[in-house]
């Protein structure tokens, strides 16, 4: 097998990985587990993040007619008082209604079922904290998904050029950085535009850690593409950029997302209420 090719198989083979690593420890993935209520063992899978303009429905797959439950919900980083829904039995599911909430709005919840005088509460570690979204558009949602995978790959295997003549750095250094920034600095502020109200919220305007994330990867980028003509070692500019962008997308995705203060969207609200009196 050729080197090249070898490279690109090693190229693909992490960014799957880095990919699948950053899904499944994002704070946006799904919490699993089975509980034991009265001789039943029952999985569940609580959702953690909400796209569209419908309320949320949390549901428990049973098999036990005599178990009932109620979910219970306030919301995130407040003081209010917990909320109790009864959950519905629809065909062997217990369906519970978490309530609509604006962009980046959160809600934190926790599920109680009961047979006869049997209780269990889960999750048991903690609440679980749902964000809800915007719908954002296929043809805006994929076309990102696809750039910002490629350009990762990309990056991966510009940086193995290190091991390689080097012959082909400038070329796959265009082809990197024209992917992430379609990808992070086009697509991705349309997309967070849809789902949170902002194109960017980033530095300099916030904390959001996947802006922040994005715009560190792509200055690695660029300052290796200027770094191509300047350094008598390129290779090694290439290998740094893509380490530098390996580490930043190893942190969890929508770690440090956008998120909704209600405590001062409760204050404007009462200041719209005392004005309109």
């Amino acid at each position: 097998m050729k080197k090249n090719v070898m490279l690109w198989i090693i190229a693909f083979v992490i960014t799957i990985v880095t990919a699948a690593y950053q899904r499944l420890t994002g704070p946006t993935y799904p919490i699993t587990g089975k509980i034991n209520l009265a001789g039943n063992e029952i999985e569940y899978k609580l959702a953690r993040s909400h796209g569209g303009e419908a309320n949320h429905e949390v549901k428990i797959k049973i098999y036990d007619s005599e178990i009932a439950g109620n979910l219970f919900y306030k919301r995130f980083k407040t003081s209010d008082e917990w909320q109790k829904v009864p959950m519905k039995n629809v065909e062997n599911e217990l369906v519970g209604i978490l309530p609509h909430q604006p962009p980046a709005g959160k809600l934190q919840y926790y599920i109680e079922l009961q047979k006869q005088s049997l209780v269990v509460k889960f999750p048991m570690e903690a609440p679980v904290v749902i964000r809800f979204k915007g719908d954002v558009p296929p043809y805006v949602l994929i076309p990102h998904i696809f750039a910002m995978f490629f350009g990762m790959m990309l990056s991966t295997r510009t940086g193995l050029e290190f091991f390689s003549d080097g012959k082909n750095i400038k070329k796959l250094t265009i082809w990197t950085l024209g992917f992430l920034i379609v990808g992070g600095f086009i697509l991705g502020p349309i997309m967070q535009k849809y789902a949170f109200g902002e194109y960017w919220t980033g530095i300099p305007f916030g904390h959001d850690l996947t802006d922040n994330k994005t715009l560190i990867a792509i200055l690695g980028w660029v300052i290796a593409s200027i770094m191509y003509k300047k350094s008598k070692h390129p290779k090694r500019w290439a290998l740094s950029a893509a380490i530098v962008l390996m580490i930043v997308y190893s942190i969890p995705h929508s770690v440090l997302g956008s998120e909704l203060d209600y405590n001062k969207l409760d204050k404007e609200n009462n200041q719209i209420e005392k004005i309109n009196e």
